[in-house]
């Protein structure tokens, strides 16, 4: 039976249960899609400038959230309360709504995938996108949020069985790409195919799909009203990102030594698929794709439970309207559990009028997530400019971490950069009516709705979305 708010002791986890809700919301979708996404941007040599720019950033956003995690630790579910308490209500709750529908959107890419895969075999499903594939995803949808409503504590322990079980087959491919590596093919596809533009140009085409994959960075931070110890969130998130940073490097740049760019660059989803059936036959499409669907369903179980943490604590702050606040006698926040698979739901439908089901849900979601992790990394420098909790601290680590925040915004601000415009349109199409969650709490709450700095902001966002709508419609961006 629901409650009206959550139990005042919350289900507790180790350090290793936190770094495997980091590595399984990780490694998902986006590892078994790199190949062909780097090779239609850039060569070998592109590739390796690229993950060391997104490596490096990553790794000052990680940072961010593990000295966030120590330094302000009456704070949960980070990146929707680090933007609040930088910069007030307004802005706090839009990084909740960008963070939650980026999770939603990319809950979408694991079905689609899914049914992609099994596509190679089943052609009613095609790409992911068709009429049948939507309708066995929304299955698969609705049948997690009856697993995940069952207890966070099981959904937990199972998250980490399938991390371990879905690193294997990743781990087994680089390895057969390794010893079956192609040197002079590699050496061919260092600078790659002619791609047209620059090598910075193609370093900043791949920058999206890098969001997307690093994507789970801040799993433990957000989670972290479950922590046992605050210093395990920092852990989880270094131990967790230095691992999987290593596993989509080794699997983007070993694929270059199989084939072309080119003919990498024509593979369907799951590239990584086609790599290896090129390398040792028909067979290794069959185990990647069975690895691929272990994978995605790990991250899925991740995901789901993050998107519906982050409306929890919003609404337990009275930053998202009371019913999201509610949750069962086995700590599941059910209303916002239901909320998140309803939003996947009406994204998995409009997948069907995309161009490519995939790469649109992969793109939007990086896009909606930027504007969360530029909040943090800028709320990170406020405190050190401001020397907020540093009062008492030796200079050299004040410099520190000084360092790490100009870092970790310089690269959230690079990708804005790098994002496509039409992804940021279509992030304003959503944040507009989302708008109405914060009115519905402000109403409740009794309190003026919009104050006249938070009028003129909505109005701005108003605008963008009705020129995404408009954009939309006269075909100047597609989907």
């Amino acid at each position: 039976m629901a409650q009206q708010q959550a139990p005042e002791q919350a289900v507790k986890v180790t350090v290793l249960t936190l770094t495997a809700m980091v590595v399984g919301s990780m490694v998902g979708a986006g590892v078994f899609s790199l190949p062909r996404r780097f090779a239609q941007e850039t060569g070998v040599g592109g590739a390796l400038i690229a993950w060391a720019v997104a490596g490096t950033g990553m790794l000052m956003l990680a940072l961010v959230f593990q000295r966030l995690a120590v330094r302000k630790p009456d704070l949960d579910a980070g990146v929707y309360a680090y933007a609040k308490a930088g910069f007030g209500e307004f802005i706090g709750f839009y990084s909740a709504a960008g963070y939650w529908a980026s999770a939603c959107v990319g809950n979408v890419t694991y079905w689609v995938l899914i049914m992609s895969t099994l596509g190679e075999w089943i052609p009613a499903l095609g790409s992911g996108d068709t009429l049948i594939a939507v309708a066995l995803s929304s299955v698969g949808l609705w049948g997690f949020f009856l697993l995940i409503r069952r207890g966070t504590k099981e959904a937990a322990a199972i998250n980490r069985i399938v991390t371990v079980a879905k690193l294997v087959p990743i781990i087994v491919f680089v390895l057969l790409a390794v010893f079956l590596l192609d040197p002079a093919v590699f050496a061919d596809n260092f600078r790659g195919a002619d791609y047209g533009g620059s090598l910075f140009e193609q370093v900043s085409d791949t920058m999206l799909v890098t969001v997307f994959v690093f994507l789970g960075v801040e799993g433990a931070s957000v989670y972290s009203r479950h922590a046992r110890r605050r210093e395990d969130v920092g852990r989880a998130t270094i131990l967790g990102f230095l691992s999987v940073l290593a596993i989509f490097a080794s699997v983007t740049v070993v694929s270059y030594g199989i084939m072309p760019s080119s003919q990498i660059a024509e593979l369907r989803q799951p590239s990584m698929a086609g790599v290896l059936d090129s390398a040792v036959g028909s067979w290794g499409t069959a185990f990647v794709s069975a690895g691929l669907i272990i994978s995605v369903l790990g991250a899925y179980l991740a995901w789901a439970l993050m998107a519906a943490e982050v409306l929890f604590v919003a609404a337990g702050d009275d930053d998202m309207p009371a019913f999201l606040g509610r949750s069962t006698d086995r700590d599941v926040p059910v209303n916002a559990l239901l909320l998140s698979t309803a939003l996947s739901q009406t994204i998995l439908i409009i997948t069907m009028f995309s161009q490519d089901a995939f790469d649109f849900a992969l793109d939007l979601t990086a896009a909606l997530t930027l504007i969360p992790f530029l909040l943090a990394a800028v709320y990170a420098l406020k405190l050190c400019l401001t020397r907020e909790t540093y009062a008492d601290a030796r200079p050299a680590v004040w410099r520190g971490d000084l360092l790490v925040a100009v870092l970790a915004t310089l690269y959230t601000a690079f990708l804005l950069y790098a994002a496509d415009l039409k992804f940021v349109l279509v992030s304003l199409i959503f944040y507009a009516p989302a708008t109405a969650l914060f009115v519905l709490a402000r109403r409740e709450q009794g309190r003026r709705v919009f104050s006249p700095r938070e009028a003129m902001g909505f109005a701005l966002i108003a605008a963008g979305a009705v020129l995404g709508v408009i954009a939309l419609a006269a075909g100047w961006v597609s989907l």
